[in-house]
């Protein structure tokens, strides 16, 4: 899987032998267009790249195609780099603009059309559109039929002189076979009659001009330039590469070796695409999600580690156990379930001080601010084990924030499990007491409450819940009561509950 890049004469001799370096370098790509921001299907595209350069002590490159000038847009450049940042997805060279390739795209055009495996072709739209109601009424598969691919240099002429506009097209006989080994899905064939008749290189242009560039000409051009060893990207793209090896052929390049991945599906075990939601790397960002947790689980949608290995892993761990032949031929069905599974699993792994800074930046925009960092920490620690993506923090912070209102659910329990005599008892505890408030403290109080006045534990902890959260559920109480009596509002929201009472 590797191919010689270079090679040098390191010494010679008249009379002995001469000593070859070869030196291997696998290159790696990828090469997103800047017409939307980055999709996870593109995320993980890059991450199959990146990972098997890494294995192989390659190197990742990024080119944008940017040659859509009317949908390109330079948020988009902006928008997928920084998401690749966000992942973990560095890349070894200078970023390579396809935008600025245009006029060498238009010579290697140039070239095949004086060769003869290229020609002008002026059929109109409302032409191409005609062929393809009859193919439709017919039940045929679309294809052009290369009308114009015999023509004279006079016809052409007459044709240019008319104001008639053209693309120019590779000629692909239909006869002609493709094959290659995929490192994902082994060997693939192809005829050339099921490739839609001869392909489209560039855009309408006036006279004998040549218009801009299309997508398979110029990856083709690039891919060569950059020096790609390894072309790996979705399943969508295999037509693509059938034409694109007659291309490499036709210019006399090195073929790099080609791997398609799986798509990611649905539930319903479709394309995943923007009708399912959330599948721009942004939205999983702003949802909560950690940028390790996405990497590590954008793995395992096509591949998964050895049986012995925890499915929670680095990117460098990935990388040490990744190959694309291991990477499963089926779609990757996105699950929720299991992506919220990973994203707890980093968060709960967390140190105490990097997850305070997420969670204080999650409670700044909600405008709340800890009365210390000491306490910050504290809150931190008691929400770690309950949060399973950044942003529940704040629905978790809130009571402790701000006060709740009290419920008529809240005052029904309270009322007919008489807590006002416990709430009244507690805060007698609290009043009298001269030592330092902390869990060893709360522990004493419900112990002595409990034992003294024969009430139950599990009335006496549900009823300060109440009185404190107005609900019932919630993370651990006497950590939680801890918290609320630093700030003064433990006190404050029993009061609250037996005036009202």
């Amino acid at each position: 899987e590797h191919r010689p890049v270079t090679a040098e004469v390191a010494g010679s001799n008249p009379v002995g032998p001469v000593l070859i370096i070869i030196s291997l370098e696998n290159r790696l790509r990828l090469a997103p267009s800047p017409t939307g921001s980055l999709h996870i299907g593109t995320a993980r595209t890059a991450l199959f790249n990146w990972l098997y350069a890494k294995k192989t002590n390659g190197k990742f490159l990024i080119r944008i195609e940017d040659t859509d000038i009317n949908r390109s847009r330079e948020k988009f450049t902006t928008n997928i780099l920084n998401g690749l940042k966000w992942l973990g997805l560095d890349w070894d060279e200078d970023i390579i603009k396809q935008s600025n390739r245009i006029d060498i795209h238009k010579s290697m055009i140039k070239q095949l059309l004086d060769k003869g495996l290229a020609y002008r072709c002026f059929t109109t739209e409302e032409e191409s559109e005609k062929l393809r109601e009859e193919q439709k009424e017919m039940r045929l598969p679309p294809k052009h039929d290369n009308r114009h691919r015999n023509l004279t240099a006079n016809e052409i002429d007459k044709y240019i002189s008319e104001g008639k506009t053209s693309v120019i097209r590779f000629k692909i006989e239909e006869d002609v076979e493709i094959e290659w080994n995929d490192l994902i899905r082994g060997e693939i064939q192809w005829l050339g009659k099921d490739l839609g008749g001869d392909m489209v290189l560039s855009r309408r242009a006036n006279g004998y001009e040549i218009g801009e560039p299309l997508y398979n000409l110029a990856v083709v051009v690039d891919d060569n330039f950059m020096n790609i060893t390894h072309v790996v990207r979705g399943e969508d793209h295999i037509s693509n590469t059938a034409k694109q090896i007659l291309l490499y052929k036709a210019l006399g390049f090195n073929l790099p070796s080609f791997s398609h991945t799986p798509l990611i599906l649905n539930t319903e075990g479709k394309k995943l695409s923007k009708r399912d939601s959330v599948t721009s790397i942004d939205e999983f960002k702003d949802m909560g999600y950690l940028p390790e947790a996405m990497s590590n689980y954008m793995a395992l949608l096509g591949w998964s580690p050895n049986k012995d290995q925890e499915e929670i892993l680095s990117l460098d761990q990935i990388a040490k156990n990744f190959n694309l032949k291991n990477i499963n031929k089926s779609g990757a069905k996105f699950n929720w379930e299991k992506l919220n599974w990973v994203n707890a699993q980093y968060i709960k792994s967390m140190s105490r001080d990097e997850l305070h800074k997420l969670f204080k930046e999650c409670w700044e925009k909600e405008g709340w601010s800890s009365p210390s960092e000491e306490w910050g920490l504290k809150l931190t620690c008691l929400a770690q084990d309950s949060v399973t993506v950044i942003n529940d923090v704040v629905y978790l912070s809130k009571p402790f924030f701000e006060t709740p209102e009290i419920t008529d659910d809240a005052l029904n329990f309270l009322k007919s499990n008489d807590s006002k005599t416990i709430l009244k008892l507690v805060l007698g505890y609290l009043n009298n007491n001269k030592k330092i408030f902390n869990n060893n403290l709360a522990k004493e109080i419900l112990n002595s409450i409990s034992k003294e006045h024969g009430i139950k534990k599990g009335l006496l902890m549900r009823s300060l819940r109440m009185s404190f959260f107005r609900c019932l559920n919630g993370p651990d109480l006497i950590e939680s009561w801890e918290l609320l009596s630093l700030i003064g509002e433990d006190n404050k929201r029993i009061r609250e509950f037996l005036e009202v009472l």
